[in-house]
């Protein structure tokens, strides 16, 4: 007789939510370029927040969890998704100066500074696994990108404040969830940056509408930005942000190849080997965190 199957670590649950995260980052990235020309940067993230305003208003009345969203940290939400828009930002404007390679390199620091700023805001055990596997990651990136250092302009210390925007958000959304349901920290997240959003789209007097073309791909950055920011949410809820965070080394080579399979672009040596070194980076830190969660769930009670 086959006995009940064990349940899952909440390490490896951790691990499986950011692998959600990273294919939802992913088709709204893609989303994103199939748009073009017609929307700037604010009318797209403040369409994707209404559609997830939307979205997370419906899931939380579906699930009867509507009384979950109440106005408690209301600052600390601030604070979260005013550091958010502003990396957003960041990003999107170094996007137009540096190549997406070298772009792409930077905002992948993220994690790093994860690890520090948990170890210094959280009180998170800094192991030497966290710092090795961030370190592999790290590595990995550059192996794909392969940047060039020697040229250093706007565009690149915009894409590093962007990084550093987005690993404070990570530490940040980790605190909240101590005492936040995920849900209310998605309707926060979609509320404010709505307005945030829109306020930007205007200050030129213009917005353009949504046409037949767009309205599709709109939709999908909506539901992939709700379903990724869900889905790290809930990660960070399960496992430390030093571990967590480190995951999402895996979104640069999907990238790398969801590139080469839809837009023909060419598939470089160095996203493979690079790859190979993220993958190492990641499973030597999963084996380390569930083997930890083992043993911290095997220890008597006192």
């Amino acid at each position: 007789m086959i006995g009940p199957k064990a349940p899952l670590s909440p390490a490896l649950r951790a691990a499986l939510w950011m692998i959600g995260s990273i294919l939802a980052f992913s088709a709204m990235a893609i989303a994103a370029k199939q748009i073009g020309p017609r929307h700037d940067t604010f009318e797209i993230m403040t369409a994707r927040s209404a559609v997830g305003f939307v979205l997370v208003l419906v899931l939380a009345a579906a699930t009867g969890k509507l009384s979950e969203i109440n106005a408690r940290n209301l600052g600390g939400h601030a604070v979260r998704n005013i550091i958010h828009f502003t990396g957003q930002n960041l990003w999107f404007w170094a996007l137009t100066m540096i190549p997406l390679a070298q772009l792409f390199a930077i905002e992948f620091t993220s994690p790093l500074w994860v690890v520090l700023l948990a170890a210094l805001l959280l009180g998170e055990k800094l192991t030497n696994m966290r710092l090795f596997a961030a370190g592999l990651g790290f590595a990995g990136v550059l192996i794909v990108a392969h940047p060039d250092p020697g040229h250093l302009n706007i565009g690149v210390l915009a894409a590093a404040a962007a990084a550093l925007c987005f690993a404070t958000t990570s530490v940040v959304t980790k605190k909240l969830t101590a005492g936040i349901s995920i849900l209310c920290i998605l309707f926060w997240l979609t509320l404010m940056q709505f307005f945030f959003g829109l306020a930007a789209a205007l200050v030129d007097g213009v917005f353009h509408l949504p046409t037949a073309a767009t309205l599709p791909w709109l939709c999908v950055i909506g539901l992939a930005g709700v379903t990724a920011h869900y889905c790290v949410t809930a990660a960070l809820k399960l496992a430390p942000a030093s571990y967590v965070m480190p995951l999402d080394f895996l979104r640069l080579p999907l990238i790398a190849v969801v590139g080469a399979l839809v837009y023909s672009e060419p598939l470089d040596p160095y996203v493979i080997i690079g790859a190979c070194v993220i993958f190492a980076g990641i499973w030597l830190n999963i084996r380390a965190e569930i083997k930890r969660s083992g043993q911290t769930s095997n220890q008597p009670q006192g």
